[in-house]
């Protein structure tokens, strides 16, 4: 019989699945990989412009099963946090998202990507108040970014609509599938001034590896 104290342990984080108003934003499972290739395939010509690994289209299933794995593994070892964007049944993938550590410890970046047959649905927004609010109040992080190509004007708008502060615009710091570099703007929340960002009144379910709600 297992201890009674062990069943009502909370764990904290890192938040596995989230639900928004529209969407299930949840880590990877590499039985996501036809969904996610349908995905990629059907949005290609959009993703190009902006999303360098996309040059590397079309995939071998298999490959996308291995990625899938990979980010799966480096999710449950607290390496990397990458999320795929999911209508509200979980039969079509819509996007992907992250919350990446490749900035310092108390620190994440946001990037995203949306199916093209989604865009102009706020849904970047959406998932960017989610993740916000995750990093803050799971994560506990002190800050957070976004990072854009600066001619990028829909991603741009994200931040900016959730109260970051453009930092900087670095000169010729991302290399797009054009083979060209471009200029990178920087969006930044820090934790003081997270609750009167209109991040925080997202509204949002998160829930951990046990399926146990920490939001």
């Amino acid at each position: 019989m297992p201890d009674a104290s062990l069943i009502k342990t909370r764990v904290s984080g890192p938040a596995y699945r989230i639900h928004t108003h529209r969407l299930v934003i949840r880590c990877w499972d590499p039985a996501d990989a036809f969904l996610l290739q349908a995905a990629v395939h059907e949005s290609l010509d959009h993703l190009l412009p902006w999303m360098p690994w996309a040059s590397s289209e079309p995939e071998d299933i298999q490959v996308k099963i291995e990625r899938l794995r990979t980010f799966r593994g480096k999710f449950d070892l607290n390496q990397d946090f990458i999320y795929g964007i999911f209508n509200e049944d979980q039969t079509r993938v819509l996007g992907g998202t992250g919350l990446h550590t490749r900035l310092e410890s108390d620190a994440r970046e946001i990037g995203y990507w949306i199916h093209k047959d989604f865009i102009n649905q706020g849904l970047a927004t959406e998932i960017s108040a989610a993740l916000t609010k995750v990093a803050f109040e799971v994560s506990k992080m002190n800050r957070v970014e976004i990072h854009c190509a600066s001619d990028n004007v829909r991603s741009a708008a994200v931040p900016k609509k959730l109260g970051y502060t453009h930092e900087a615009t670095l000169p010729r710091r991302t290399l797009l599938s054009d083979g060209k570099y471009h200029d990178t703007m920087i969006w930044a929340l820090f934790r003081d001034e997270y609750e009167e960002s209109p991040a925080s009144k997202a509204e949002i379910q998160a829930f951990d590896c046990m399926g146990r709600q920490i939001i």
